[in-house]
């Protein structure tokens, strides 16, 4: 049986990145582990050993790693600033490699604009967020049909997107992180006009 030891989350699991799990097992796929939580990215500083809440996350997030191979295979996630990249990658350094598919959903890109930046060797595809979900986002770009996914539980669905993301092929206009860093917006109240 798969254990988070043998995969690129152990290290991310010892050092308590992984946060909040809602999903955090082996998936239906031989050989794979699953993630579906936060990813602390950036620690607050302790106080008599108090826990505190992460400074930031990598929120909404979506994983998948396979035993015995090098890096996270796919990720996607919320980041609230697409500054936060240069966090992410601090904070997953050696976890995320060359060849593995990750799409990062930011609050502050234009709505009308999709990028992929690369950095430090590894490769991102940056969307914006419209209100939805990082799950139904996923869904979209990847276009699987959601019922298709009803009788399917989150180890399922896990490996469906982890599957969907490794066909994924779409090319969008390269940046750099310095170019995305002044191209970015202001960061959007995420809960400004719900209803209350």
């Amino acid at each position: 049986m798969t254990t988070i030891e043998k995969t690129a989350f152990g290290q991310l699991d010892a050092d308590k990145r992984l946060q909040n799990p809602v999903f955090k097992e082996p998936t239906k796929k031989p050989g794979r582990f699953g993630f579906r939580g936060e990813i602390a990215l950036k620690f607050s500083p302790s106080i008599a050993d108090e826990a505190r809440p992460p400074e930031i996350v990598a929120a909404q997030a979506i994983a998948a790693a396979e035993e015995s191979k090098a890096g996270i295979a796919f990720l996607t996630c919320y980041l609230l600033s697409f500054a936060y990249l240069e966090a992410l990658m601090e904070a997953l350094r050696g976890t995320l490699v060359a060849g593995g598919k990750y799409f990062l959903f930011c609050n502050n890109i234009d709505l009308s604009k999709r990028y992929q930046v690369n950095y430090e060797g590894v490769s991102f595809y940056v969307l914006p967020i419209d209100e939805a979900t990082v799950y139904n986002e996923a869904l979209e770009l990847f276009q699987i049909d959601r019922n298709e996914l009803k009788k399917l539980d989150t180890a399922g669905k896990i490996d469906r997107l982890a599957d969907a993301a490794q066909q994924y092929a779409s090319a969008f206009p390269e940046i750099s992180y310095e170019e995305g860093v002044a191209l970015m917006g202001p960061v959007r109240d995420p809960g400004a006009n719900r209803p209350v």
